[in-house]
């Protein structure tokens, strides 16, 4: 989720593709954050299979997104990429952007999940709640 690496100047890479994952992640990271409003029963059952997944492969991917993966494939040919600062970085470059602040990558690790959690309980407290309805 977090990268050890801080860059000196945070923000995205300021090409198209760049840009373009960007964008991406605050699409993703918008739908995780109010998708368990959805009222779709399908649209709720692909949002408590996605929240675990995404948690799953933060971990078992260096707290690196497979978005930045794909980037770093794009640019370098390699799906890991030790040149590339952004790789795992976009929860702290927000952090750093929005409160100007850098948590250790144990502490933005501990957050997130909990912030997972909490998300997936809420969305399987709305499902419970559509099917009574």
């Amino acid at each position: 989720m977090a990268s050890i690496d801080i860059q000196e100047s945070s923000g995205p890479r300021r090409d198209k593709l760049g840009f373009s994952c960007f964008l991406f992640h605050l699409l993703v990271g918008g739908f995780v954050l109010v998708g368990w409003l959805i009222s779709s029963y399908e649209a709720l059952m692909f949002y408590l299979v996605l929240l675990p997944a995404m948690a799953t492969q933060w971990a078992i991917n260096r707290r690196s997104c497979i978005i930045n993966n794909i980037e770093s494939w794009l640019r370098s040919g390699r799906w890991r990429d030790p040149e590339n600062p952004e790789e795992g970085g976009f929860l702290l470059m927000l952090c750093d952007w929005a409160f100007a602040m850098r948590p250790s990558p144990i502490t933005l690790d501990r957050v997130s999940y909990a912030v997972v959690i909490f998300l997936w309980l809420l969305a399987l407290g709305h499902m419970s709640w559509l099917a009574m309805v």
